[in-house]
């Protein structure tokens, strides 16, 4: 590109301004004007060349000590209600470590390797820590770490498969436990917040927030029994969440996350939670006896499977216990000759008005009943005739 001559004098021109701009002329200037003047050609040499058209030199950056840092933004109020809770109740939860014994055959030694991780939460001063069955199920060894990072072994204390809980117990210092806050799983609502704390995939302490989706969900445990008025919530729960609370916006406690529903095992927004209802029903019995025992009518059942075979939808009664409720109101069982069915017996259908489908829902309607209480039940008679009798539970 070529340029006439009126733009060479411009740039001449824009030049010498910036100079005379730069440098003092006269000695009479005080040495302030001087240093002022030193200060002056880069604004002054930007200016004329602006003034000719043409583009000055980018300006200086900005000093370290210029860059002021932004003020925190203020927390929305349930935002800080959220870490409130979280700082709360975190000492709570605590962090399970499961071992399982493997021998090597060819040295002939046996070690303890880690077999899994799960989450749990202390239940009182007395060490005892709360997390689900499966979670430390076939475990030769389990650790617990509590929210100060101390160590220690755990003893087993009691299990139901039937409702997927354990205890355990650690000899901690009081002063070193927390123990949550128990709350009323049955005066939940569809859409509350609630709140989960655990260990997914190994990384401790992390908390997740949701709703409650929906109650009175039913899910199996592990043995096939029903798990009554399980919480259903869209909070992340994840492997390792397994054992952890599930708490209302107050911190307490409201129900044991246990299982997912995932196709592809991580979550998808649909877990499930034992009811606190229910923790709190089982587990002093755990404490006490090491087992949970559900109130019984006194009668042993035919396999279900022979149940099915026979078309028949309930509880076939093989046999009763002599001195049982189910004596008492005149229960009969199956009578068998040779092989052969005599008399069907009575099967139970329904109790208190609740369908009776298999053995896992009875045991499932018996849990919310205690010894001595009366109830009433449905019955089909030698497959013919319906009728319904009072038994007084053991």
């Amino acid at each position: 590109m070529r340029y006439g001559a009126g733009w060479m004098v411009a740039i001449a021109a824009a030049v010498m301004v910036a100079l005379a701009a730069g440098c003092g002329t006269g000695g009479s200037e005080p040495d302030g004007a001087a240093e002022a003047a030193e200060d002056a050609p880069a604004a002054g040499g930007t200016t004329a060349l602006a003034a000719a058209g043409l583009q000055g030199a980018a300006p200086a950056p900005a000093r370290a000590d210029d860059l002021v840092p932004s003020p925190p933004t203020p927390l929305r109020p349930e935002e800080q209600a959220t870490i409130d809770l979280f700082e709360r109740t975190r000492s709570s939860v605590v962090y399970i470590t499961t071992l399982a014994r493997r021998a090597d055959w060819f040295r002939g030694t046996v070690s303890e390797v880690p077999q899994g991780t799960g989450t749990g939460f202390v239940w009182d001063d007395e060490g005892h820590i709360i997390t689900n069955f499966h979670v430390v199920a076939d475990a030769s060894s389990i650790e617990v770490v509590l929210d100060d990072q101390s160590v220690y072994d755990a003893e087993w204390v009691g299990g139901s498969a039937s409702h997927d809980l354990a205890v355990l117990r650690i000899d901690a210092p009081p002063e070193a436990l927390h123990p949550v806050t128990p709350g009323n799983s049955d005066a939940l609502f569809v859409g509350q917040s609630v709140y989960a704390i655990g260990n997914p995939f190994g990384l401790n302490a992390t908390l997740t927030t949701g709703v409650v989706s929906a109650l009175g969900r039913r899910i199996p445990a592990l043995d096939g029994t029903p798990i009554e008025d399980a919480i259903q919530t869209d909070a992340a729960i994840n492997r390792g969440n397994s054992g952890g609370p599930l708490l209302d916006s107050a911190g307490r406690l409201i129900g044991v996350n246990t299982q997912i529903s995932s196709p592809s095992g991580a979550s998808a927004g649909v877990g499930f939670a034992v009811p606190v209802g229910t923790v709190r029903r089982v587990v002093p019995e755990l404490i006490e006896t090491g087992t949970y025992s559900p109130p019984r009518i006194g009668f042993r059942a035919v396999d279900e499977e022979l149940t099915r075979r026979l078309g028949i939808e309930g509880v076939l009664i093989a046999a009763i216990e002599s001195g049982s409720g189910a004596a008492d109101a005149g229960l009969l069982p199956i009578e068998v000759s040779r092989n052969r069915i005599v008399a069907l017996g009575d099967v139970i259908q329904a109790m208190d008005g609740e369908p009776i489908r298999t053995l896992g829902e009875l045991r499932a309607v018996l849990d919310r009943y205690q010894p001595g209480d009366e109830v009433t039940v449905s019955i089909l008679r030698d497959g013919e005739t319906e009728a319904e009798v009072t038994v007084r539970l053991q």
